[in-house]
């Protein structure tokens, strides 16, 4: 049997879409193996996001080749729709795949005769104009279901609509039918995920929340939760049935990139930094326990020392519990990169650097609250350091001694002691004598 390996730079929709991609092999002749172990086929289903993706890219096919010299290496994803010449001439690569042609990566490298030419599929990334379903499934405990994809706003920073093309998504019938799959397949957590997710269903007259509540109804869904949502899309409606909600987590990742209404501008944002406020200030209303992320980009052109002071601010003052902070980075093709008034390098750094200490103690503010408090923990399967590790509804990280009877459980969990690595001991909660028995056994 052929082996085939598989690796996701990125984001959460191209691990959903990896795992689309490893099926069509797995339910062939294909044996799915780890990276770095030796391959017959190995993919790389690649990020635009940084200025990184060339090395990456570079790197990650030098272990190919290292593994097995005579393998055939496929490139895929973001960087490949938006550099297909450059990473063609990345020694070792033998098929680059763009957007429109993601999905026929076996047909397409089945094709391959002569290893000693490159082969590219690209077209502009508007012809991709087709929806195609992606989930995650046999990789985690929690599932990456995807439900949009591309996008129609044209950040200043940002390359994802050129590499993804117009936003689109299917009917809710169609999603629906991936979930029952998932939950057939023994997951507990569906995350829903997209480019822009929050835009879903326009073409067909639906919305995101309705969306939602179609996915709460489910039967055998324990956990739905949302990858990111932009702030002008997350709505007072999503939010409050959000609170109410069985299902949906009370955990929000929501893009703001800058507090300063000045750099939003620059950056060509759909929204103020005051609509940000109200929408973090509602969730925390209805819901004092939620865990909100925040994503944020540090050395925008045009952004002054003061402009950024105005983004510490905001940040510090309002009650989030975590950030990811970006880097800005030069991408060609982006209106951002013709821009005045470049940031030094090193001064990006330091601003990310002090945004990510802001970031550290949120995290752990937010995370302390909850001492000796009981939440219900969803634990992974794998043994790390002999403790099995998990997430609480509210996205707080929690490891209880190892036991594999507990994987892919729902457990509640007293949260005993805070660590240095940012995640707390647990114990299991009295309520859980069923589950106590089961452990002991």
């Amino acid at each position: 049997m052929k082996k085939a390996a598989f690796h996701t730079l990125g984001c959460k929709l191209n691990f959903a879409e990896t795992s689309t991609l490893k099926r069509q092999f797995n339910d062939t002749e294909f044996e799915i193996v780890g990276f770095d172990q030796k391959a017959d086929i190995y993919v790389l289903n690649t990020c635009s996001v940084t200025q990184d993706a060339n090395r990456d890219c570079r790197k990650l096919v030098r272990r190919a080749i290292r593994k097995n010299p005579d393998a055939i290496v496929a490139v895929t994803g973001c960087y490949a729709q938006l550099e297909p010449e450059e990473i063609a001439a990345i020694e070792g690569v033998n098929i680059v795949i763009g957007a429109k042609d993601k999905f026929n990566l076996y047909e397409l490298i089945e094709q391959i005769e002569d290893r000693n030419n490159t082969i590219i599929h690209h077209s502009d990334a508007n012809e991709a104009v087709d929806f195609h379903n992606a989930f995650s499934a046999n990789d985690r405990t929690r599932a990456f279901l995807k439900v949009q994809d591309g996008c129609d706003y044209k950040c200043a920073f940002c390359t994802i609509p050129l590499a993804r093309g117009k936003s689109r998504s299917p009917k809710i019938e169609e999603i629906l039918k991936n979930a029952e799959k998932v939950i057939a397949d023994g997951y507990k957590e569906i995350v829903v995920t997209g480019v822009n997710a929050g835009d879903f269903g326009k073409q067909n007259g639906e919305t995101f929340f309705e969306l939602l509540k179609a996915l709460d109804e489910l039967p055998g869904l324990q956990r739905i939760r949302i990858s990111s949502i932009e702030p002008n899309l997350l709505t007072d409606e999503i939010i409050r049935f959000t609170a109410e909600s069985k299902t949906i987590q009370p955990h929000f990742h929501i893009p703001l990139q800058s507090g300063s209404d000045t750099m939003l501008k620059k950056m060509r944002r759909r929204y103020k930094s005051q609509l940000y406020r109200d929408r973090v200030q509602l969730i925390k209303e209805v819901m004092p326990h939620a865990c909100i992320g925040v994503d944020v980009i540090t050395g925008h052109p045009g952004e002054t020392e003061d402009l950024f002071q105005e983004t510490f601010d905001f940040l510090s003052e309002l009650p989030v519990s975590y950030l990811h902070v970006f880097t800005y980075s030069e991408r060609p093709n982006t209106a951002a990169i013709l821009m005045d008034d470049s940031v030094p390098v090193p001064l990006r750094k330091k601003r990310t650097h002090k945004l990510r200490r802001l970031s550290a103690k949120k995290r752990f503010a937010f995370d302390s609250i909850y001492q000796n408090d009981i939440r219900p923990v969803l634990f992974e399967e794998e043994e790390k350091d002999g403790l099995l590790f998990g997430w609480s509804d509210n996205y707080v990280r929690v490891a209880i001694p190892y036991n594999e009877r507990l994987g892919n459980s729902i457990i509640s969990i007293k949260l005993d002691k805070i660590t240095t690595d940012g995640y707390y001991f647990g114990e299991l909660a009295k309520q859980n004598s069923e589950i106590i028995e089961k452990a002991h056994a």
